[in-house]
């Protein structure tokens, strides 16, 4: 009886692994997997990664030797509507003069469970689509068809880079579960890669050393009279090291809320080339630290040599600085001719598109071109002003030494209190105030001799967002005041932005729609365009709908329309850091008016709230003189990021906020 038991449970064990088998392959779409309705894990996923399979090598080709080529295989589950997205897929890829990559899709198919039959629809040539992404890239894609709720999809894609240097990061986790990922390297031992894991949760790895034997086959041709061709071949053995990545059963990552952006949380391992080693070659080191990639950088054409260029400027210069002889005056004067004169065209980059001569005659260029202007500038006014990498925020943060860590630049200038950061490239940037793309962490400043620093690029001084609210309150409970909003810093930019573009009526009907169908009057904005200066808003307003009359009592929301009324921090457990992008300190002063015949019944009760390390503190203050109430409210953050030990501080402080601002002032007749 043991032994059978033995046997039945060996034949499970083999039935089980054949049936994992099949589903790692495209074209053995079971029923099982179509009849599935939710997720097993997580039946709030609106689609699911059922495997996907990758493959890097780094392969020889006669005739272009080395090169990268990259296969993946992917089967993906949607069970909603809301997961319909999962059926366009994207390849982003190098198509420019330097490095031309070839993308192909095949085997693309979308499975339905029809009448208990399994029916097949086959992506057709009218669903792949090519489109440029920017000047050096460009994006293959796929839309497959006839996707609907309980639909499988798989696709197949391959990737030849004519390189031998470009492994493409893998990523373990998206949006949505992934039950089983698996990425393969295979690297000759005339390379040495550097590799880094990211994620809160790692996948399993596992090393093999494999033979592997190039044959190169030469040409000759005779000098005789009879011109005759032969043919040799040489075989040459080398060692390749196959790494192999496994992660199952890895949960969605979610979006929350001050995020800069989940990729970087997001399980996966990216590759840096570090050394070659070829055969009767000396060793050549690449990115193996972060000055030997600043230096790498630095010496790019369009790099370095473009911060010595200073001739097309120097007439219009003279003339910017005439009368500027402070640091603080020169800088500003600068940036602003900048500004004026030279538009950002939506391209990034740390390298120079146009070549700032270029973009200087054309009045465009991209983030490089801007700011390596600006810098050269900088220089020739006599200022101490270097370049400074920077990953935006969409690009993630720059984890370790590698030269695509960086995809933006911008300008510092040293002095005595400090790096004065600039960026020329947003119409509503003042110094050290950064476009909020750019409010990543750490940058590097390179100096021309070669050295680096790292640079916080995280502000430190708080932007206000001072209010003055003064209201009265009718027996009907109508209620008609004014406002008198002040911002700084980035909470000025961010106002200046949303006035731009944006008529004042079509701003105006937003504001009182957002602002519980107020309406407004006498609405005047100061120093818009006075970028040094706050930005100041006011207006008189009506509303009818922010009290509430019951029972011959007023109830009424003592901040109105600026209360908090949901916490943004809703999680039970936070793995990421909280990113506010910026410190801010959020004033209120209201001074509120009661009908005549009545008066106060209760009020919301003074409340204090201070976070440890000087986080942030939170003061409700309420008084009552009279038939007026005084009311003094302050928030404050004092920490751009809070990282994720605070979050459950963090939660209790938004939780006690959104509580104190939503009490009510409740008002009786005498």
């Amino acid at each position: 009886m043991k032994c059978i038991k033995i046997i039945c449970l060996l034949f499970l064990v083999l039935s089980v692994s054949k049936t994992t088998a099949q589903e790692f392959k495209l074209g053995k779409v079971s029923v099982a997997e179509l009849q599935e309705r939710a997720h097993p894990k997580d039946t709030s996923a609106v689609a699911a990664i059922l495997f996907k399979k990758g493959k890097s090598r780094i392969e020889y080709i006669q005739n272009d030797g080395f090169v990268m080529v990259t296969e993946v295989e992917t089967r993906i589950k949607i069970y909603k509507k809301e997961g319909y997205e999962w059926a366009t897929q994207k390849v982003y890829y190098y198509n420019n003069s330097n490095l031309s990559e070839k993308v192909r899709f095949d085997d693309a198919i979308t499975y339905n469970l029809v009448n208990g039959s399994v029916e097949k629809t086959k992506l057709n040539s009218e669903g792949i689509f090519d489109e440029k992404f920017n000047k050096v890239r460009a994006i293959k894609k796929i839309t497959m068809p006839n996707v609907k709720e309980g639909s499988v999809i798989e696709y197949k894609y391959s990737i030849r880079t004519p390189t031998d240097r470009l492994i493409r990061d893998w990523s373990f986790q998206e949006s949505i579960p992934v039950n089983y990922s698996e990425f393969v390297t295979y690297i000759p031992e005339y390379y040495v890669f550097n590799s880094r894991q990211k994620g809160y949760i790692s996948p399993k790895v596992s090393t093999q050393l494999n033979r592997k034997t190039i044959t190169i086959v030469s040409k000759e041709r005779s000098e005789s009279k009879n011109t005759q061709t032969s043919f040799s071949s040489d075989k040459i053995d080398y060692s390749e090291t196959q790494t192999t990545y496994v992660a199952q059963n890895f949960p969605a990552m979610k979006e929350e809320s001050f995020v800069n952006n989940i990729d970087n949380y997001t399980s996966s391992v990216a590759h840096e080339l570090a050394v070659t080693n070829f055969p009767n070659q000396l060793p050549k080191s690449y990115s193996t630290n972060w000055n030997a990639v600043v230096k790498t950088i630095y010496e790019y054409d369009d790099f370095g040599p473009e911060l010595n260029k200073t001739g097309y400027f120097e007439a219009d210069l003279k003339e910017i600085l005439n009368g500027k002889n402070t640091e603080n005056e020169k800088i500003l004067a600068i940036l602003n001719h900048v500004k004026s004169n030279v538009k950002w065209n939506e391209y990034f980059g740390y390298a120079c598109d146009n070549g700032v001569k270029k973009a200087y005659k054309e009045k465009s260029g991209n983030i490089a071109d801007i700011n390596l202007m600006m810098t050269a500038m900088l220089r020739s006014a006599g200022l101490t002003a270097n370049p400074v990498l920077v990953s935006t925020r969409a690009n993630g943060i720059a984890l370790f030494p590698n030269r695509n860590a960086y995809n933006y630049v911008i300008a510092a200038v040293e002095t005595a209190n400090g790096n004065v950061l600039l960026d020329a490239s947003d119409q509503f940037s003042t110094p050290n105030i950064l476009p909020f793309r750019a409010l990543n962490w750490q940058g590097r400043l390179i100096r021309k001799d070669g050295s680096s620093d790292e640079v916080n690029l995280m502000p430190v001084k708080p932007s206000m967002d001072n209010v003055f609210l003064s209201y009265t309150v009718d027996a009907e409970g109508k209620v008609i005041g004014k406002s008198r909003r002040q911002y700084t810093d980035y909470n000025a930019m961010i106002t200046r932005a949303n006035f731009n573009g944006l008529k004042e009526d079509d701003y105006l009907e937003k504001l009182e729609n957002q602002n519980g169908k107020i309406e407004i009057s006498e609405y005047a904005r100061t120093n818009v365009n006075e970028l040094m200066s706050p930005v100041v808003e006011s207006y008189s307003f009506v509303g009818n709908n922010l009290s509430e009359v019951i029972g011959g009592k007023i109830y009424l929301s003592p901040m109105l329309f600026f209360a908090n009324d949901k916490n943004p921090f809703n999680q039970e457990v936070r793995q990421y850091p909280v990113d506010f992008g910026f410190p801010f300190t959020d004033k209120y002063s209201i001074a509120i008016t009661i009908p005549e015949g009545f008066t106060v019944e209760s009020l919301p009760t003074p409340a204090l709230i201070s976070m440890e390390n000087n986080v942030g503190i939170f003061k409700f203050d309420i008084a009552v003189k009279g038939n007026l109430l005084q009311l003094s409210i302050l928030k404050q953050i004092n920490e751009p990021i809070v990282p994720a030990e605070g979050y459950e501080m963090l939660k209790e402080y938004y939780t006690t906020l959104v509580a104190k601002e939503s009490e009510k002032i409740v008002l009786k007749r005498i």
